[in-house]
């Protein structure tokens, strides 16, 4: 960082922040100790940032606060270690507190913490953020929670944050900054992160794959309506329980060993006659003759759960594909039963 003593440049956290590396670490402990959490923890990431300071810049400074100007020490070097060294002459809880939002990697921190927020109160938080920022933050979390955030979320704001995620490139990291401060301490993200490399619409096939059939249909035929080809795009990258179909004889016989006899059942009561013949056309006669008669015995069942084993078998038949252990078919070829 570099500048005259006329014009520094600095924000007033930095300031703050060199006054304090000039003052000496025990000196500037015991200013610190009189602030508040957030003003310790502002200064702190200013001095974790600030990196080498130019005596010029020193001067300039101090001279805004004259009476200090006697201790500058000329070059001062901010950095982690700095920050610990001022930290360390607080109480020990106040300083672990702070370091650990200081210290790396900030961005995976704030992420995975908003993992474990009630999808509920997620969802009631976005709706009143900006479609831009909800769309980053669902862009970076788990498409598993940000699913059932999306579910709580109102049509029309839904599908506002879609279309918008489906806009989503490189993002700015001011932008993310600003995005974390709004979500109340969060820490800064590295500048070369970007908010996703991959394709946005896999991304949001990814979120629709983790919903529920009639929400996820309900946004699907929305966002045709706003865009087909958006649409279009995000159906071509969706794995949906019909498109086991596309499933070879041995993977479809490995879903079978993995599902168990109950669950398979469930999930084939509400499955089209295809798929059906596929499934028992891999199992023995024996084997088919005693799950037919289960799903005979379980007489009508809730479409929540005959949703959730299909889910279940989709997501099974994911992780062997993504594992190589089952082959899946392209869309074109027609299906494999042995």
């Amino acid at each position: 960082m570099s500048g005259t003593a006329g014009d520094h440049g600095l924000s007033g956290a930095e300031k703050a922040a060199v006054v304090m590396l000039a003052l000496g670490e025990e000196r500037a402990a015991r200013l610190l100790s009189l602030l508040g959490q957030p003003e310790v923890m502002e200064i702190s990431r200013a001095v974790a940032s600030l990196g080498p300071v130019e005596a010029g810049v020193v001067e300039a400074v101090l001279n805004e606060f004259a009476g200090w100007l006697a201790r500058a020490g000329g070059i001062v070097v901010g950095g982690i270690e700095a920050t610990e060294k001022l930290l360390r002459h607080l109480d020990a809880g106040r300083a672990d507190t702070v370091i650990a939002e200081i210290r790396g990697p900030a961005a995976q921190s704030i992420w995975e913490r908003l993992a474990s927020v009630d999808e509920a109160v997620l969802a009631s938080y976005l709706e009143r953020e900006h479609p831009q920022a909800a769309a980053l933050i669902l862009s970076r979390i788990d498409p598993t929670h940000a699913a059932r955030v999306l579910k709580r979320l109102p049509e029309d704001p839904a599908i506002d944050v879609v279309m918008r995620m489906l806009r989503l490139d490189t993002v700015r990291p001011d932008i993310v900054a600003d995005v974390e401060r709004s979500l109340e301490g969060a820490p800064f993200l590295d500048g070369s992160e970007r908010a996703s490399q991959r394709d946005r619409h896999a991304l949001v096939a990814e979120l629709f794959d983790h919903l529920d059939r009639t929400t996820e249909t309900r946004l699907i035929r929305a966002l045709e309506e706003r865009s087909r080809e958006a649409a279009e795009r995000v159906r071509s990258f969706m794995f949906t329980f019909e498109d086991l179909t596309r499933v070879d004889g041995s993977g479809i016989q490995k879903l079978i060993r993995s599902a168990g006899n109950q669950r398979l059942a469930t999930a084939l009561k509400g499955a089209s006659e295809p798929l059906r013949g596929l499934f028992f056309g891999n199992m023995s006669e024996r084997a088919g003759k005693m799950l037919r008669e289960e799903m005979q015995a379980m007489g009508p069942i809730r479409l929540k759960d005959v949703e959730e084993a299909q889910q279940f078998l989709v997501n099974l038949a994911k992780e062997l594909v993504a594992s190589g252990e089952i082959v899946l078919a392209s869309g074109s070829d027609e299906p494999l039963v042995e």
